[in-house]
């Protein structure tokens, strides 16, 4: 089955950083967490497979297409929720609704109407008026309404508390199983792809440690286990002692 999203040899340099030779792919109708502690790169991968900013060299390809080709053909098929962000924050929901489904060829007002009803959004109210946790609900009922099939998440569940984080992370269940639509999603709270994700990808220091299905990917960090661990490792383990362990090599060195 052809891949939804695959990047290749991503490279980007800031004084001080790199993203190095970054390389995963995303099957249909999956969520593939992207994790890693912060700065360690999450933020810079997603936004250079936007071209955000432009990487120097590397290729992505979404929908069997090079997006930096066909970046605009690309773009009517994807949502983006960046958590944490001011959306005009002075302007209405019914307002920036309005404007939004001008850019939209495939904009669907009754998947939309669905959504805002589904997660109980005033469009009255003004995008500072709610609360972090239906500032991404208002943000992915826009992403759905043109009915995206990838969606690219930034920590959208940074903020919020544990009930929100849960109530999300079974939306974003549902959504890959009604919507036909994959899901990226970057975070450092390790415990919600725990609940949710099918494949994960580790990205330190601005390389890709490890990128595969769940399952295979906590089989290969079964080294990092003590006489002490009884069971499987969780994804909050492996990356705890794979970060203190670069910390212990950075002050050997």
């Amino acid at each position: 089955m052809e891949a939804v999203l695959s990047v290749q040899s991503i490279n980007k340099h800031y004084p001080g950083f790199t993203l190095e030779n970054v390389s995963f792919s995303l099957a249909p109708n999956r969520i593939m967490g992207l994790i890693g502690k912060n700065g360690a790169g999450k933020s810079t991968t997603l936004k250079a497979i936007l071209n955000m900013v432009s990487p120097e060299s590397g290729s992505v390809t979404m929908f069997q297409k090079n997006f930096y080709q066909h970046e605009k053909e690309c773009k009517q098929r994807i949502g983006v929720v960046f958590g944490g962000i001011d959306f005009y924050p002075l302007k209405k929901l019914s307002t920036i609704t309005a404007v939004t489904r001008k850019f939209y060829a495939n904009w669907d007002q009754a998947q939309y109407q669905k959504y805002v009803k589904g997660f109980s959004l005033d469009e009255s109210k003004k995008f500072k008026e709610l609360s972090n946790g239906m500032k991404v609900k208002y943000l992915l009922a826009l992403a759905l309404s043109h009915h995206a099939e990838l969606l690219i998440l930034d920590e959208p569940t940074s903020g919020l508390d544990p009930v929100s984080r849960e109530e999300l992370l079974h939306i974003f269940r549902q959504i890959v199983k009604s919507e036909n639509c994959s899901i990226l999603f970057s975070t450092h709270i390790t415990s919600d792809l725990d609940r949710c994700a099918d494949d994960i990808t580790y990205i330190q220091n601005g390389r890709v440690l490890q990128s595969a299905d769940k399952d295979t990917f906590l089989r290969s960090f079964e080294h990092l286990k003590t006489p002490e661990d009884t069971g499987p490792l969780t994804l909050e383990e492996i990356m705890l002692r794979t970060e203190r362990s670069a910390w212990d090599d950075d002050i050997t060195v």
